[in-house]
């Protein structure tokens, strides 16, 4: 109401090519999806064409470079990410247009201060993976809930993430604080090695989680959903283990590959990773 903007939300399923063909139909200017969602939907842009639309934001999960990159060849719009939580009611770190860095979520939004600490809330050196913690003209309010003292500590609201930040202050999501797989004493971000295997040609979709192991405490194992055309054979579980490697770093390549058809997701497209944790202990 303040910008005197309008809201389109009709009371129907979601398809990527009815999204596509439902913006062009009303002139939509801005749209908000997951990133899955955007990453199915860049062939129908190519095919339709979506004129009308001057922003999208990425909504919901981490966004992969991969699919930033597919999005802006697709449309020519520098995707705008950004991370806040439902209990400041707030987006806290951001960035667009000329601002806009690769693999990084952005810096903290006018208003808010942010850092990235250890255990203790001690600020980790930067380049270092630790917990988020910020403060701004917003706090989380539990009130009487028991998750009000997990929340907010020391006048620092922790919203659960792990994060990097860069010398220049960009932070770069890693994981959910409790989703980290501590493989070997290493941290390795989930999102991470998925956005290295959705730059494969064969990768349609995938899904990274962590698998306990007697001799390395975890093991990175993800679940791929191929491309059409691609046999999930040995051959490609190799091609894909060695693209992760050279992409990222050998440490970080997932010792298991699953082919799936589908991965369980959220009717908005968030990845549901505990699923395919429950999926993994039953398998």
């Amino acid at each position: 109401m303040w910008a005197g903007a309008s809201v389109y939300f009709p009371d129907a399923p979601f398809t990527p090519e009815g999204l596509v063909k439902l913006i062009n139909q009303v002139g939509a200017t801005i749209s908000y999806t997951a990133p899955t969602f955007y990453r199915q939907m860049a062939p129908f842009v190519k095919q339709h064409g979506m004129p009308s639309l001057r922003i999208s934001v990425s909504a919901g999960e981490a966004l992969p470079d991969a699919t930033r990159q597919l999005w802006k060849e697709a449309t020519g719009i520098e995707m705008l990410d950004g991370i806040g939580g439902t209990e400041v009611f707030h987006i806290y770190i951001s960035a667009a247009g000329n601002e806009v860095r690769r693999g990084a979520v952005g810096k903290a939004v006018p208003g808010f201060t942010a850092k990235v600490v250890d255990d203790e809330g001690n600020e980790v050196p930067r380049g270092t993976v630790g917990k988020l913690a910020l403060q701004g003209p917003v706090g989380c309010r539990y009130l009487e809930d028991p998750r009000q003292a997990d929340y907010v500590k020391n006048g620092w609201n922790y919203p659960g993430d792990s994060f990097v930040q860069d010398d220049d202050g960009y932070f770069f999501y890693q994981a959910r604080a409790d989703d980290m797989i501590i493989t070997a004493g290493y941290n390795v971000g989930g999102p991470e090695v998925e956005d290295a295997l959705l730059k494969h040609p064969a990768v349609a979709e995938c899904g990274v989680i962590g698998k306990p192991d007697a001799d390395r405490g975890m093991i990175v194992k993800a679940f791929c959903v191929l491309k059409p055309g691609n046999e999930g054979d040995a051959a490609l579980v190799k091609a894909l283990q060695d693209h992760v490697k050279a992409t990222i770093a050998p440490f970080k390549y997932p010792r298991e590959i699953e082919f799936v058809t589908v991965l369980p997701r959220t009717e908005t497209g968030k990845l549901q990773r505990f699923k395919l944790r429950q999926l993994n202990s039953t398998s």
